[in-house]
């Protein structure tokens, strides 16, 4: 249940930020720019299943191109790889990547995972038609199958994404070297684990760094989980739903975890503010009059295996959870300064309850997707890894790569004092002063790649 709180808590964010992003181009069209006129929708027609030629279901791939900066027909390519949830066409006129897409003529394309957004299995999200959802069928749809735009395997392909498309985009170089020359992996959790502990000792340090290195703040925070977690074991749940909002009061032991993730993810968001003002804002830009907190309606809405339900994710990132990653964000060890009720039992019943995924059988799931991709082992030529210091995620990427430093491309880049995917939006003057420096760093690899990918093209020809 963290991973749906926290996943839903992003889809706000990301709301906001593509509000902000729309605004912008607003302004830019008042003053005679207009970069939508550039940007097409189109669908591709992929097999559901791309390793078994017998079967013959496909389903429609959504994708959105700007051929606003485009210079024809040899320009690179910088590939957008769509995540856990819908694309936008602001994924392809907004962001970093699309501000060195500017200054390299490159075609800004942006793919939709399957089974994400609009690309949804035409049969269903039932179990059966989810079976080939995985991040290796993702993997597998070639850039070259773009045939309307003429591009060829000749044209430069650098590819980019951001938590779960992050490190698909390091996958999509390491499965398809011959097809992505460079991929750019910000914040990209490559290394599966299914006890993922560790997110609470990152947002622990989070904590100190954000509220101060003083032993009563950190005790604070800790004194704050005990207070709510004693009133709900204690049945003082009035109190604690009167608080926070809750649509009801959570009496179920169920209902009173999924309050306590809450909680527990709204502090990493909003560690500047109060939880309780983070609840505030999280119900504002949800524009929902109180805090949902039932832990039964949260089952009911997974079980929907509607199309209709199928924009909103949850299902299928659940799935992929039991399938291949796990990343359950428990706080069983003595030393989390939170709520001890997050346990890896609540999180993985889910995985019997909806799929019929036994719970014995995800060790054996996530230890394959780490022997399949390598894990924060997979030191792959020419990835580079952009991480923030106070992003918990940092902990199941590759932070440092001394194997790759040694021949001549820093392979990482840490930014200290920056959150999750912090270095994917557009340049702004207000931008400290580590980003700034974090993002010439990757404007620097990416001009670099695309300066020896024509030396390489030049000396073939030559020949």
């Amino acid at each position: 249940m963290a991973g749906r709180v926290l996943r839903e808590i992003k889809e706000r964010v990301r709301d906001l930020q593509l509000q902000k992003a729309k605004q912008r181009l607003l302004m830019d069209s008042v003053g005679g720019h207009q970069p939508l006129r550039h940007v097409r929708e189109g669908r591709l027609r992929q097999p559901l299943d791309h390793f078994n030629r017998r079967r013959v279901g496909t389903f429609a791939q959504r994708f959105f191109v700007n051929e606003a900066y485009w210079q024809r027909p040899d320009g690179p390519v910088f590939l957008f790889i769509g995540g856990e949830g819908p694309i936008y066409k602001f994924d392809v006129l907004a962001g970093h990547h699309v501000d060195m897409a500017g200054e390299h003529g490159a075609l800004l394309l942006a793919v939709e995972h399957r089974f994400y957004g609009d690309s949804i299995n035409p049969d269903g999200l039932e179990t059966e038609n989810l079976a080939d959802l995985s991040s290796q069928q993702a993997l597998v749809s070639g850039p070259c199958r773009f045939q309307s735009f003429n591009l060829s395997c000749r044209n430069i392909w650098i590819s980019f994404g951001g938590s779960y498309s992050g490190a698909l985009s390091a996958w999509f170089r390491g499965k398809f070297p011959h097809l992505v020359y460079a991929a750019v992996a910000s914040s990209a959790p490559v290394k599966a684990k299914l006890d993922f502990s560790a997110y609470n000792d990152t947002l622990h340090r989070c904590v100190k760094l954000t509220l101060g290195l003083f032993l009563q703040c950190l005790a604070a925070v800790r004194d704050a989980f005990s207070t709510v977690e004693a009133a709900l074991m204690g049945g003082n749940t009035s109190q604690v739903a009167a608080d926070f909002g809750c649509c009801q009061i959570p009496k179920d032991p169920d209902d009173q975890v999924t309050a306590l993730i809450f909680l527990c993810v709204c502090l990493f968001v909003c560690l500047h503010v109060c939880v309780c003002v983070c609840v505030q804002i999280y119900r504002s830009t949800n524009e929902e009059p109180c805090l949902e907190v039932s832990h039964e309606k949260a089952v009911k809405d997974l079980m929907d295996t509607s199309l209709r339900s199928g924009r909103r994710a949850a299902r299928q990132w659940t799935y992929q959870t039991c399938t291949e990653f796990g990343f359950y964000q428990t706080c069983e060890d003595a030393t989390c300064p939170f709520s001890g009720m997050l346990t890896l039992q609540d999180d993985t019943q889910l995985c019997p309850l909806l799929f019929g995924i036994s719970q014995h059988s995800l060790p054996a799931r996530v230890a394959f997707t780490n022997a399949y991709y390598g894990g924060a082992k997979a030191h792959t030529h020419r990835v580079l890894y952009i991480n923030g210091g106070i992003d918990p995620w940092q902990e199941l990427s590759v932070v440092s790569d001394k194997t790759l430093a040694e021949d001549g491309e820093a392979g990482t880049i840490f930014i200290e004092d920056t959150a999750h995917c912090a270095d994917m939006m557009s340049r702004r003057v207000t931008d400290r002063c580590s980003l700034k420096k974090a993002r010439k760093e990757i404007e620097k690899h990416v001009a670099g790649w695309l300066k020896t990918a024509a030396q390489e093209k030049m000396e073939k020809r030559g020949g």
